[in-house]
């Protein structure tokens, strides 16, 4: 009788099945734990979830509750926070006190029962860029609404709903509630319409309220925030971010061998890379290994500068350094890709301060600036058209360069290839900017 009475429910209330076929808490009798999900659904996002909800597992919690207010976000970070929701070892719920938009529904629907405020929405999942504009990709499109489906389908929720939420080529009629979604349009439930339609199991006013409807004592809850380190690895590791401090990096290294001596540059690029690879490490895509190889590379293109390779040191060294860049992100693709127009705009930079400050780039140690003015002492050779005619004695043979006197000046001189003994008298035949030719004078 109670298994009939189950079937038929399931028939008339869409997810009363999956809700009737696992247990409300967990067994114990454990601490909630209560899991702000208040930002975009970003990379730093997925790190967070999975520290609050290890910690509920360890805790053997009788309770998570997403606690869910976001616009959305990137779809791969939503997919792993979803993934990590199913696998949770402690019953889920979410209750939605704002909006669960985009890929915050998308999480909503993993949990094993949602709860809704009054006034708090769910759905508008079309697949936008980072401009906000819609993807219209088929394949995109495709992907998107079946993990849409597939995640509603875990509690039994009806499918159409789902692929109303994400497509908006579809034309869905929505019996309980007496309207139909036409193309062009993008499904957004409200609390009450969520629940007429299955999507909200409840419509509770606060998170005590929905902690009480899944049967689990409000009493002891543990409510996880972000850390700082969390909250400033949200930041950095996001796509925008994340290509910034690149820019910044590249360009005070390069800025720092090719115009040496600043300090300010090479600092600042250091500080860059170090904000990356620190947002990387505290979201858990990072490992040591990463920034080795990358402290590798930016010592080998240090020694490119110094030591003749033909530019063997070099081509490791970015080999290293993108190596280690892509090691470390989320996405090594995404990671070097943002690389690539990284260094493009640092190159450019870096050329320009070379550019302006060229007075004191590296090149300047391998060109011979010393300049031999009269002003510094130096005294040039004057004309020497008035040697012609002179005579003098060669103070050395002659064999055919060597030394003779005039009038008591001592000069070097070059005979037309004839041999002339030292002692013997000579005479200035020829004279340029280069050279004095004499020939013995025969008495």
């Amino acid at each position: 009788m109670l298994t009939a009475l189950i079937a038929l429910a399931a028939m008339v209330l869409p997810g009363a099945a999956a809700a009737a076929a696992e247990p409300s808490v967990q067994p114990g009798g454990g601490a909630v734990y209560v899991i702000p999900v208040k930002m975009k659904v970003e990379r730093g996002l997925a790190s967070f979830v999975d520290r609050a909800l290890t910690e509920a597992e360890e805790a053997r919690a009788s309770l998570a509750v997403l606690e869910i207010d976001t616009p959305g976000g990137s779809l791969e970070s939503a997919d792993r926070i979803g993934k990590r929701i199913r696998e949770s070892k402690v019953p889920t719920i979410a209750y939605v006190d704002g909006k669960a938009a985009s890929a915050g529904a998308y999480l909503a629907l993993n949990a094993g029962g949602i709860a809704m405020a009054p006034g708090a929405t769910i759905g508008a999942a079309m697949v936008v860029d980072a401009s906000g504009n819609a993807v219209e990709s088929p394949k995109t499109v495709s992907f998107w609404t079946s993990e849409m489906v597939a995640a509603a389908q875990l509690n039994g929720r009806d499918p159409k709903i789902a692929e109303g939420m994400v497509d908006p080529n579809r034309t869905i009629e929505i019996k309980e509630l007496g309207i139909t979604k036409e193309k062009g349009q993008i499904l957004s439930l409200s609390a009450e319409d969520a629940r007429k339609v299955g999507y909200a199991d409840a419509v509770a006013g606060s998170v005590d309220e929905a902690i009480r409807w899944r049967g689990a004592d409000a009493s002891g809850i543990v409510r996880i925030e972000p850390s700082l380190a969390e909250k400033a690895s949200q930041a950095l590791v996001s796509p925008g971010v994340s290509t910034i401090l690149l820019i910044v990096g590249l360009a005070g290294i390069l800025i720092e061998l090719f115009v040496p001596g600043f300090g300010v540059p090479g600092i600042t690029g250091i500080v860059a890379f170090g904000l990356y690879f620190f947002g990387q490490f505290v979201a858990g895509f990072a490992e040591a290994e990463a920034l080795v190889v990358f402290l590798l590379g930016i010592l080998l293109l240090v020694l490119e500068m110094f030591v003749p390779s033909f530019g063997i040191l070099g081509i490791l060294g970015v080999a290293g350094v993108a190596t280690g860049i892509g090691m470390a992100a989320y996405d090594t693709g995404d990671a070097l890709r943002s690389l690539g127009w990284a260094a493009l705009v640092a190159l450019a930079l870096a050329a320009i301060f070379a550019y302006f400050f060229r007075s004191r780039g590296i090149w300047n140690r391998f060109v011979l600036r010393e300049q031999l003015t009269a002003e510094l002492g130096y005294v040039p050779n004057g004309p020497r058209e008035g040697w012609l005619g002179k005579e003098g004695v060669s103070l050395s043979a002659l064999r055919p360069a060597g030394v003779a006197e005039f009038e008591g000046d001592r000069v070097d001189v070059v005979t037309s290839g004839e041999f002339v003994e030292a002692g013997r008298r000579v005479r200035v035949t020829a004279a340029d900017g280069t050279k004095i030719v004499v020939k013995e004078v025969q008495i």
